[in-house]
């Protein structure tokens, strides 16, 4: 059984910007367990308290989390805390829930951090009954398997990253094939500029002068109306 919330940010017919926990400390277990990894993990410093997260927009990172937002998120994970609602000026910590780490030797609910430069803290300076109030009366209870949930979002992320290869390799082909076809046709001006270069200097070498090429050519030049030199026409 799991407890969602609609925050402010939250839009309505979206999953992002919601807010959910577990109903108790084993339930806890699942969600550790089986959090996506667009899921921000929120609990009470150095106290005990729910473990609530908040599913962000994919390509959204947690520096991004809307100010609104994220100090509800910050009230109810207080709220949810037996010491931590009775006691002001407070830590709350925060991290990707893929930055959880859970073995075995942990009791249940423990966790423990993979990169402690990943992990945010934030100061909850008293209970605002306002906003815990307003988050209360968007509670709703879902039995949601988890599991498959995740189990599913894997499967789409693997399909993206298969496209995503497949349309840089069919770019690279392309790429490779125009780089061949430039190749070929610098080839070819070269060849073609190589021919015309060499026609020209056996055109030199034969004729010591235009006159005489000229001649060679039967060319005809006409001064007043006769021809002079050449073949008449």
């Amino acid at each position: 059984m799991v407890f969602y919330f609609r925050p402010r940010g939250w839009v309505e017919g979206k999953d992002d910007y919601i807010i959910y926990m577990g109903a108790d400390k084993y339930e806890n277990e699942h969600l550790i367990r089986h959090a996506l990894p667009l899921d921000v993990w929120f609990h009470v410093d150095a106290l005990s308290s729910a473990h609530v997260y908040l599913r962000l927009p994919e390509g959204v990172g947690m520096e991004a989390i809307p100010a609104e937002t994220l100090e509800d998120c910050l009230q109810l994970v207080k709220a949810n805390s037996i010491q931590g609602n009775k006691q002001n000026n407070l830590q709350v910590v925060y991290t990707p829930a893929s930055n959880l780490r859970k073995t075995a030797a942990m009791d249940v609910g423990q966790v423990g951090f993979h990169s402690q430069a990943r992990v945010r803290k934030a100061p909850v300076a008293r209970r605002l009954n306002e906003i815990v109030n307003r988050l209360n009366r968007t509670k709703e209870e879902r039995q949601v398997d988890l599991e498959a949930e995740r189990s599913m979002y894997d499967r789409e992320q693997r399909g993206r990253e298969k496209a995503r290869l497949q349309d840089e390799e069919r770019a690279e082909r392309e790429a490779r094939e125009e780089q061949r076809r430039e190749k070929e046709r610098l080839s070819y001006d070269r060849v073609m500029l190589e021919a015309s270069m060499t026609t020209s200097k056996q055109m030199a070498d034969a004729y010591e002068n235009a006159e005489d090429y000229e001649a060679s050519c039967g060319f005809f030049l006409w001064v007043g109306g006769a021809g002079v030199g050449g073949t008449s026409f």
